[in-house]
């Protein structure tokens, strides 16, 4: 009976068979976008648990959760500088099930780390910030200046001879550190340690007189007076230090930088996924539990569309580029 058909009968069906298997395959990210999510989402902390990005991160995926009505789990994969989770997401399905907590590591490891197996800023889409907070050049009260051009005089008079400590090579804390005393052609031992609780330790101890590490954090050794803030490095003062100048009010106008932090997904992952993510980390970040939260914590809260978020990234790897090439920084 088929052998009877005419074989532009064949070519029609076969014309259509190709159109229906387009048209299945244009609309299978939508498909999959409407149900999503279907099942738990995993978000990696490249860092400890119990650290000051792991909490805030669990706070807001638990909000997450609630509004979604699906479970959000929480896996620390720390190591490398932040890149071992940063890799493990880079590798997952780009399906909207395993994202990435995004802080200031993966822009400055895009350039630090020169055997990477990917990309840390192009093999992510962008979801939103979500937070940042400043940093704050903070000495031992046994250093004797006090305001910012008493430290430059300070420190020029001794070249080399004063050390700054930060919570690692290549960490936020020493770019920002590298980004000032580049600004204000400044000569200083950097003595890097393996996390920020050590490297403050040691300030407030004296054993190291100098560091740039987040504004929150160091709050109760500034009350305490253990630890002397001389300007911070944000666009704006903190209202947590009203009284304390921006590096930019003290002689550096335009400086700016903060320890921020944001989601994101692995390349690929449908736009239709990347925009709802987006409305429930925004909408999260609106709740009074997260705000309650972030401002007990001393961060401030920010928030922006995937396009923003990934122009950012490229900024601030962009940046982060040029300060590790003026100061030799290389990691193999």
């Amino acid at each position: 009976m088929l052998a009877l058909l005419p074989r532009r009968f064949f070519r029609r069906a076969a014309s259509w068979m190709a159109l229906l298997a387009v048209s299945a395959s244009l609309g299978a990210p939508s498909a999959r976008a409407d149900d999503y999510p279907s099942r738990p989402i995993h978000i990696i902390v490249p860092y400890s648990a119990g650290g000051s990005s792991d909490a805030p991160m669990r706070v807001i995926a638990q909000q997450m959760a609630q509004q979604m009505g699906q479970a959000i789990v929480i896996e620390n994969k720390p190591g490398q500088g932040a890149m071992i989770g940063a890799e493990y997401v880079a590798r997952s399905a780009p399906d909207g099930y395993t994202l990435l907590l995004a802080s200031n590591p993966q822009a400055i490891s895009a350039t630090l780390y020169s055997r990477l197996n990917f990309d840390p800023v192009a093999d992510f889409a962008a979801i939103s910030l979500f937070g940042r907070e400043p940093g704050v050049l903070v000495v031992n009260p046994k250093m004797p200046v006090r305001s910012v051009q008493e430290f430059i005089d300070y420190v020029k008079a001794r070249p080399g001879k004063i050390d700054y400590a930060s919570s690692g090579n290549g960490s936020a804390q020493h770019l920002f550190t590298a980004m000032f005393l580049s600004a204000a052609g400044l000569q200083m031992m950097h003595i890097p340690y393996r996390g920020s609780a050590q490297a403050v330790t040691d300030v407030v101890a004296g054993q190291v007189m100098v560091a740039m590490p987040g504004l929150a954090a160091m709050m109760p050794h500034i009350r305490e007076k253990r630890l002397i803030p001389l300007a911070v490095t944000g666009d704006k003062r903190s209202p947590l230090l009203p009284d304390v100048p921006t590096l930019a009010e003290s002689g550096f106008p335009g400086f700016s930088a903060y320890v921020w932090s944001g989601l994101v997904a692995p390349k690929g992952t449908p736009p239709a996924i990347i925009e709802r993510l987006n409305r429930e980390l925004k909408k999260a970040m609106e709740s009074e539990t997260v705000k309650a939260y972030m401002n007990n914590a001393s961060v401030e809260i920010i928030t922006n569309t995937p396009a923003e978020f990934q122009a950012f990234f490229q900024e601030e790897k962009e940046r982060d580029a040029k300060v590790i090439k003026e100061a030799g920084l290389k990691i193999d």
